[in-house]
């Protein structure tokens, strides 16, 4: 799809590539391997549906999870289940292309990660799975482009912050409509905070997650929205965690109340949280859990158009500070310093015209202080002033810099600057900060503008600040990118009414980013 022209957008043109997956038909799907036993699987255990991810130019992640009874463990038999796949150019299978049988163990909550290659670069492909005669629903994705391809349109879907307690996750539905290549996903796919009847949904189980059990209740809970569901099976993923996948407010292996989690009673928080991440997530097997460790920074190539840099600005940052002096302190790291240089490395010796940061938290200074003086939101890069700065600094030498960013649960697009201490310093590149699929719900706009627009003037860098909930969507070519700021009128309602309420633009070669 991303070589074919479709209505009202350009896709990215791509040339042929050799195929080495092994020509199947549909009507020769081979059945899975013998059962460990004869006991039949219970029905029902597609509920959580298919995913794909990290889209290679030759190459896909294919995920599903076995789990006829989702928010009560998965409800399957403790034995190795043989689950079918099935790779197909058409949505009736008659064009199939690749097949094989996969093993979905107990000890990985029977989920399954296919890292299918061989495929064609940007092209569309149709997925499903088997297991004991139960079909899935039918999944769609599509690979990357090729390798040196510079020429058409990627389009890319941010997105973060979806509390299940807040509101539904009504953004999906519109994101679908807009047939995105690509959706990243910056963090908080789930939410850690105990069952609450404030909101029109309410979280499963008795209290906050702590162990993997509950962990896989809780991704379960939030795979059974229809829109995320829907979006999951339509569109390949790109996904990286913050806090709210683990604990809030966590840094490395510090939880946020330190008095109450002992250190080997959060470690083994981490331990179940990342191994429920990884069983819930289209990522390759390179993710799977460490321990208390999980490798989730990695980078992925859009030909030659897009560089994408999938930050981890969790695991290896120093704890949260709380006061201006603190914030400047030279050894404080966000990256750690073998993920820093890594990225360094990623930036400067990039062959893409647009070199992208998938970052968590917000890059770009927030002065939440009127007036004279700064008061900085110490969770984001602002508490890593160094660090941040330096980063800044190498943006300089870098090809069309673009930082796409969550966490706030506002919309704020910003220019990056060299030195936000000094207002005429230089402009270095754009940020994206994404507002939220439904956390905070529906919130009051004359309040927020009440709070943020006086802060305006200490903040000249702002270009757009909005509190609606909703997703930013980017069509980038060789000369510009073209944002739109999507939300939707409400999400305490199944149903939502979507709107652009802002369009903006960055130039190539030109740092910064101005609305249209």
């Amino acid at each position: 799809m991303y070589g074919a022209a479709s209505p009202g957008r350009r896709r990215f043109l791509t040339a042929s590539a050799a195929l080495l997956g092994a020509a199947a038909s549909a009507q020769l799907w081979l059945p899975a391997t013998a059962r460990a036993a004869d006991t039949p699987l219970p029905d029902g255990v597609f509920s959580l549906g298919v995913a794909s991810g990290d889209p290679l130019p030759d190459g896909i992640v294919l995920w599903t999870r076995l789990a006829p009874d989702p928010l009560n463990g998965g409800g399957m038999p403790d034995r190795v289940v043989s689950v079918d796949w099935q790779l197909a150019e058409d949505e009736n299978f008659t064009k199939a292309v690749v097949q094989g049988t996969a093993q979905a163990l107990p000890e990985y909550g029977h989920s399954v990660h296919v890292d299918v290659r061989g495929l064609r670069a940007g092209c569309t492909y149709w997925y499903r799975f088997r297991a004991d005669g139960q079909l899935s629903r039918t999944g769609r994705t599509r690979t990357a482009p090729a390798e040196h391809t510079t020429m058409g349109t990627l389009r890319v879907a941010l997105a973060s912050c979806q509390n299940w307690q807040n509101g539904y996750f009504t953004p999906y539905a519109d994101m679908l409509d807009q047939d995105p290549d690509v959706v990243l996903f910056v963090g908080d796919y789930i939410y850690e905070s105990a069952p609450s009847s404030a909101g029109p949904r309410r979280h499963e189980g008795a209290g906050e997650p702590y162990t993997l059990a509950q962990y896989r209740n809780r991704y379960a809970q939030y795979r059974t929205d229809p829109d995320l569901a829907e979006l999951h099976a339509n569109v390949p993923w790109v996904v990286t965690f913050d806090d709210h996948e683990v604990d809030n407010d966590w840094a490395g292996e510090i939880p946020q109340d330190p008095e109450k989690q002992p250190h080997d009673a959060f470690v083994a928080r981490l331990t179940a949280a990342f191994q429920a991440y990884y069983e819930h997530m289209p990522v390759r097997a390179g993710a799977v859990p460490n321990g208390p460790h999980i490798q989730m920074y990695r980078r992925l190539e859009f030909g030659r158009l897009v560089r994408l840099n999938v930050l981890d600005t969790r695991q290896f940052r120093s704890d949260q500070v709380t006061s201006q002096a603190a914030a400047q302190d030279p050894a404080l790291t966000m990256l750690g310093a073998e993920q820093k240089q890594w990225l360094l490395d990623g930036l400067n010796d990039s062959p893409a015209r647009w070199n992208v940061v998938a970052s968590q938290i917000m890059m770009a200074e927030t002065d939440i202080l009127p007036g004279d003086g700064k008061l900085w939101y110490y969770d984001a890069w602002d508490g890593y002033q160094v660090e941040r700065n330096a980063l800044l600094e190498e943006f300089r030498n870098v090809s069309n810099p673009v930082v796409l960013s969550g966490d706030r649960h506002l919309t704020m697009i910003s220019d990056l600057k060299a030195d936000y201490a000094d207002p005429s310093s230089d402009v270095v590149g754009a940020e994206f900060v994404g507002t939220s699929i439904s956390s905070n719900g529906d919130q009051d706009q004359a309040a927020f503008h009440a709070q943020w627009d006086p802060l305006k003037a200490d903040n000249p860098h702002w270009k757009f600040i909005d509190a609606h909930r909703g997703y930013h969507l980017f069509d980038i070519d060789r000369f510009g990118i073209d944002a739109q700021v999507r939300v939707v009128d409400t999400v305490v309602r199944p149903q939502a009414t979507p709107s652009t309420i802002a369009q903006l633009r960055v130039e190539e070669g030109e740092p910064g980013v101005r609305l249209v």
